[in-house]
């Protein structure tokens, strides 16, 4: 660092500072950590690699990155690693800090609009009377509880003058609350999506909305009392109404002209991204010239651009990452560095720490009670509670903007700090302990087996892409609706959530207005419309759109399934094949989704592999003069559930079925309950006069003789069916459950499907309905493996 002289505009010098900004190496002389841009880069990766380790330290004790992003800041601050002057010197020099504090504002700055890209406002709308009245108890009471606490420590306790004076204005800013925190929390704890979470993310948004206006007011009339200029304050509301309008008004139609512009289907030009960073620093430029924080603009900008894709997902997907994960620890450690505990004295410690405890119970009794009106559970009420008291980022940045304009001391503001660190870190642990979402368990049989005959089939298919269209209209053709046996259909096209925070489900229905994202269904709807209209009387079409992340997606299609009283679920396995056996895609996470779905699912499940067998379109299945099908019969509920399914498919005019039953040659004594069911099933199936059947019984030995059986016979079928798991006492299975491929598709069901088979029809694995109420309706264990062991249903399956 050294002086250099400049003219001024009155012809003498000024003297400024020049900082070295660059090194020219160790090896002439400089040491890098002496320059500015090398102190960044230093600053950037101790910040970024302490509260990684501490993410990584306390993830497994239920705590969110905000807990481990202040404890960082904290241990790489003065009161303990910053404690020695020469880490402090050397990692923190004053020289740097005016660039460091610039780049940590600015990631701060680029977090905090990728969370108002993620906001839904049409939240506020439709989170009815429940929200609006969680949301403004969440911010009343509170309030009201810390000034009448502040009030009564000013007049009854002996304070420090500093922390008298302050002491409203710490009650108010402890009393805050933010709906882009609450997100944050909800999206960390994977419960956004729940119930409790979007009741959570409605009311945040009504009690941060009054937040928010509450901080902007103080500052306003605090700015012109100090200034004298009662004027003022009307001037700054009239620009900060103006810069809502701009956004609004002309920058948002920008926006929406933009996404005219590109093609379906097509990734957002680049150069509309770029518009968008111009547009986050003018809006920013524009608060700091009306003398508003600079984070105003960017803030309200985020919340205004479209969701989901193009744009909203491309904005997220490019900045996303590296604004969390390198930008953002060093806010943290910027801002939270300002606490020093050696200046907190106890007596003022306890006196704001009662306040902050006055604000977290105002908080959480606030949500609680309004909650318990609307009949909620005492537990969810609590979560929600405890959900609603959380403190982050936003309270830090007002925080710390208070501590810069002297509305706040030091001393204060360390104390702030701690609470915030305290209570946040309780809630967590607590929410994951007390909140159970909600589970999906018919409390009646949900099974084809157990469907009236003469009744209304209801099946549930989840499509993920439109190229599976074809395969599960042929399904649904050989399902064969008919006037005496109608089916009902609902269609679920999941779309994985992008750009957004809340998942929609989306009814396809006349008349309905539909979100932009759910137009990419349009094509799928119509297949099915259209032969919805070709089987008129037989069948009805129920389309839906689920718009969620892959991760939870599963709860709305069990959720469907469970409201609607569906008899199956079918769902598309993970890998696509041709007639030439070559895969088209393999997709780990809709294997996920799967799994999620065989777990959870209120009803029976079906995997449909689909290996091109089926016909491309119905009319071609209508000219055939056969279709065969083969369904290979063990035993246990899932076989009984696939035998159930064959014999409608049997009912078809041009469907062919063929049963075959593997019997071990060695099992005598065999269960009575499992056999029993099995043979009357079977002779039930005997007995009916439909369609062309075929029976035969196998017996075997051992799995090698079922793998030669069922390989022998595989490809003189076109579509195979297999229950999911069989009957556990036979020693026929030892050889088949050692090298598992697949293993949601069961013994049978992993043979036919693996990459080494040589079976060229389509299979569908048949999954029976497991739970009933609060119990399992029949057992249906896997047999233990060194590839894998499904030992009970409830736990979850291993990822790939």
């Amino acid at each position: 660092m050294n002086f250099s002289s400049l003219f001024n505009s009155n012809g003498g010098f000024t003297c400024i500072t020049q900082i070295k900004m660059k090194s020219k190496g160790i090896y002439y002389g400089d040491s890098p950590f002496k320059m500015t841009t090398q102190m960044l880069l230093v600053q950037i990766c101790v910040s970024s690699l302490c509260i990684s380790i501490l993410q990584f330290l306390l993830t497994p004790f239920g705590q969110t990155a905000f807990t481990a992003q202040m404890i960082g800041g904290i241990i790489l601050g003065p009161s303990v690693l910053g404690k020695n002057p020469a880490f402090w010197k050397s990692i923190f020099p004053d020289s740097s800090l005016y660039f460091s504090q610039t780049y940590a504002l600015f990631g701060c700055m680029m977090f905090l609009f990728l969370i108002g890209v993620k906001m839904d406002l049409h939240m506020i709308r439709k989170s009815g009377k429940r929200g609006v009245v969680i949301g403004f108890c969440n911010f009343f009471l509170p309030l009201v509880i810390v000034l009448g606490l502040a009030h009564n420590f000013r007049k009854t306790e002996t304070l420090d003058p500093i922390i008298s004076n302050s002491i409203y204005c710490v009650a108010s800013l402890m009393s805050l609350s933010s709906s882009h925190v609450i997100t944050c929390l909800l999206t960390e704890m994977k419960i956004l999506n729940s119930e409790l979470g979007r009741l959570a993310l409605s009311s945040s948004m009504i009690s941060g909305m009054c937040s928010w206006t509450l901080a902007l007011s103080s500052y306003m009339i605090f700015e012109s009392s100090n200034n004298g200029r009662h004027d003022d304050m009307l001037e700054l509301s009239l620009s900060f109404v103006s810069l809502v309008l701009v956004i609004v008004c002309i920058l948002r139609p920008i926006m929406h002209w933009m996404i005219d512009q590109t093609a379906e289907g097509k990734s957002i030009n680049e150069s509309y991204v770029f518009s968008i960073f111009l547009m986050i620093l003018v809006t920013a430029l524009i608060g700091e010239i009306i003398g508003l924080h600079f984070l105003v603009g960017p803030v309200i900008l985020g919340m205004f651009v479209p969701d989901g894709p193009p744009l909203g997902s491309a904005i997220i997907e490019k900045l996303e990452t590296f604004t969390s994960a390198i930008l953002l620890p060093l806010f943290y450690v910027v801002n939270v560095s300002r606490t020093n505990l050696s200046i907190i004295s106890m007596k003022n410690l306890l006196t704001l720490a009662v306040i902050a405890l006055g604000s977290s119970a105002g908080k959480i009794v606030g949500s609680m009670l309004p909650a318990m009106y609307y009949k909620m559970p005492l537990d969810d009420a609590l979560s929600l509670g405890l959900v609603m008291s959380a403190q982050g980022i936003c309270e830090v940045i007002i925080s710390g903007r208070a501590l810069v304009l002297g509305y706040i001391d030091d001393e204060s503001y360390s104390i702030m700090i701690l609470c915030m660190i305290f209570f946040t870190g309780l809630i967590a642990p607590l929410v994951k302990k007390l909140y159970k979402p909600r589970t999906y368990k018919s409390h009646k049989r949900r099974t084809i087996l157990h469907s009236r005959p003469d009744s209304e089939l209801r099946l549930l298919a989840c499509i993920f892409r439109e190229n599976c269209t074809s395969s599960l209209l042929n399904l649904l053709e050989v399902s064969n609706p008919s006037f005496e046996r109608p089916i009902c259909f609902y269609l679920v096209h999941l779309l994985v959530l992008d750009g957004r925070s809340t998942s929609m489900l989306v009814s396809h229905r006349p008349g309905k207005k539909k979100p932009a994202r759910a137009a990419s269904s349009e094509h799928i709807i119509n297949a099915f419309k259209l032969y919805q209209q070709q089987n008129v009387g037989t069948l009805t079409v129920n389309p839906f759109t689920s718009i969620a992340p892959f991760v939870t997606i599963h709860q709305d299609v069990c959720e469907l399934a469970l409201d609607k009283r569906v008899a199956m679920v079918i769902v598309p396995f993970h890998k696509r094949f041709t007639m030439e056996h070559t895969d088209n895609f393999a997709n780990s996470t809709i294997r996920t989704v799967n799994r999620n779905i065989l777990e959870n699912s209120p009803c029976s499940v079906g995997i449909l592999v689909d290996r091109g067998t089926l016909p491309s379109n119905t009319l071609l299945f209508a000219s055939r003069t056969s279709y065969r099908i083969l369904l290979v019969f063990i035993g246990g509920p899932d076989d009984r559930e696939a035998l159930a399914y064959a014999m409608r498919m049997a009912e078809h005019p041009n469907v062919n079925l063929t049963v075959i039953q593997f019997v071990d040659s060695s099992l005598k004594d065999q269960k009575h309950n499992q056999r029993g069911l099995d043979f009357d099933l079977i002779n039930e199936f005997k007995l009916a006069n439909v369609g062309s059947l075929a029976f035969k019984e196998e017996r075997v030995a051992d799995g090698l003789e079922i793998i030669a059986r069922i390989q022998g016979l595989e490809n003189k079928y076109e579509l195979v069916l297999v229950g999911r798991s069989h009957v556990n006492d036979s020693a026929i299975f030892g050889g088949l459950t050692e090298w598992n491929e697949f293993p949601e598709l069961g013994c049978i069901g992993d043979m036919l499907a693996s990459s080494d088979s040589k079976c060229k029809a389509s299979l569908l694995v048949v999954q029976q309905q497991i739970f009933v109420g609060d119990g399992k309706l029949e057992s249906s264990p896997f047999i233990e493996g060194p590839a894998f062991a499904v030992v009970d249903i409830g736990k979850a399956w291993p990822h790939s």
